[in-house]
Parts: C-alpha cells; sequence; structure tokens
C-alpha cells in the first residue's frame, strides 16, 4: 500500500508602505521524504527455492510477530512478508518514528524483546528446549543487531531455527526475521548478516 504523502504550500505576503498588502506568487510544493525501501525477493540469503516477495502492508502483521509483538508500534510502520516453496520464511517490518531519539529508543526495546525471546517463549508453551544467541553488531547507518532463537521439542521431535535482526538509520527503525525447520548449523547466518546490512543501508 502507498504511504500517504503530505504536501504544505507557503503563501508569502508583502506590504507596501501606504498601499495595500500584494500577494506574491505561491512557493513550488515542498516534497515529502521519500518512504523508506524493503528489501526485494533476491537479497535475502539464497534457498533451495526462489524467494518470492508479497505485498507491503500498511500497519502491523495480523499474525503478529513471535518475539516483537507488543513492542512495535502500528502507527508509521509497514511489513512484508517473504517466502519459498519450501519450509523458509521470512518477514520485514519497518517503523518511522516520530523523532530520531525515540527511533533509538525503540530499537534498543526491540533487542530486549529479541534478547529475552527464548525464555519468553519458555513460559508460554511447557515442554519447549532451546538457545538463544546474539552474534553480534553489523556497522551500517547507526547499526544493526543480530540474534538466532534455536526452539525443539523433544517429544515431537521437531527443531525450528529463527534469525531476527533490528537496525535503525535516522528515525526508520527495521526489524527482519527469518526461519526454518532445522537449526542453527543449517541457517544461513552470514547470509543474514550480508542482508541485514542491505536491508538498512537501503532504507533511505
Amino acid at each position: 500500500m502507498r504511504s500517504t504523502r503530505t504536501f504544505r504550500t507557503a503563501l508569502l505576503t508583502a506590504a507596501v508602505a501606504g498601499l495595500a498588502a500584494t500577494a506574491l506568487p505561491t512557493a513550488p510544493a515542498a516534497a515529502a521524504p521519500a518512504a523508506p525501501k524493503f528489501l526485494s525477493a533476491g537479497q535475502w540469503p539464497a534457498s533451495l527455492t526462489p524467494w518470492t516477495a508479497g505485498p507491503v502492508h500498511k500497519g502491523l502483521p495480523e499474525d503478529g510477530s513471535v518475539c516483537t509483538a507488543g513492542t512495535i508500534p502500528a502507527k508509521g510502520t509497514r511489513h512484508r512478508d517473504f517466502r519459498t516453496e519450501l519450509d523458509t520464511g521470512a518477514r520485514q517490518t519497518i517503523t518511522v518514528a516520530p523523532t530520531a531519539a525515540k527511533a533509538k529508543a525503540l530499537a534498543a526495546e526491540l533487542r530486549t524483546a529479541l534478547a529475552t525471546c527464548l525464555e519468553r517463549l519458555k513460559e508460554q508453551e511447557p515442554g519447549l528446549e532451546g538457545v538463544s544467541r546474539y552474534h553480534g553488531r553489523v556497522n551500517v547507518e547507526e547499526g544493526a543487531h543480530v540474534y538466532s532463537i534455536d526452539t525443539s521439542y523433544p517429544e515431537a521431535g521437531s527443531t525450528d531455527i529463527g534469525l531476527h535482526s533490528v537496525g535503525r538509520d535516522g528515525r526508520t527503525v527495521t526489524v527482519l526475521e527469518w526461519g526454518q525447520l532445522g537449526d542453527l548449523d543449517g541457517a544461513p547466518l552470514k547470509g543474514f548478516r550480508k542482508t541485514t546490512g542491505t536491508a538498512v543501508a537501503k532504507l533511505h
């Protein structure tokens, strides 16, 4: 969905002594800042089958995001889902905050949400096991940070790996989520770090 653009036009007037005020020509309209750009399907780490990009939607996703639900505001937020023909999916969420300070605070809250996600999941789902790791900073714009959450249900014999990152460029914060069946050893961590850098650099 296209973001709303706002234009403002200023009308200048000049007064001449002894004469009525005269209106000057209307100044050119100031263009609103361009909306942040999303990743394309081909910018995610390579998969066994090609990635397909869904449309960009305004607001938060209806199904929510496991680790960041309740942290990202709906206002100023858009998201885009990606998928492959196998059990691999991804999502990018972009939020434009009112100020750079609020964006910085949001990015910090998101980092905390990702760092504590596994413990919260264990509280909600008895029997869940897993390992959460922080994989360091990506040096791009105001910085980005990468996390992994490796989960399993021993009784069911299923394992899932999720890669997550949060990055910021000025007032804009983006969150990337990537997941598939399997464990961290089979996840494209190096490629995901590259995708994270591309996503933040591409915002503006």
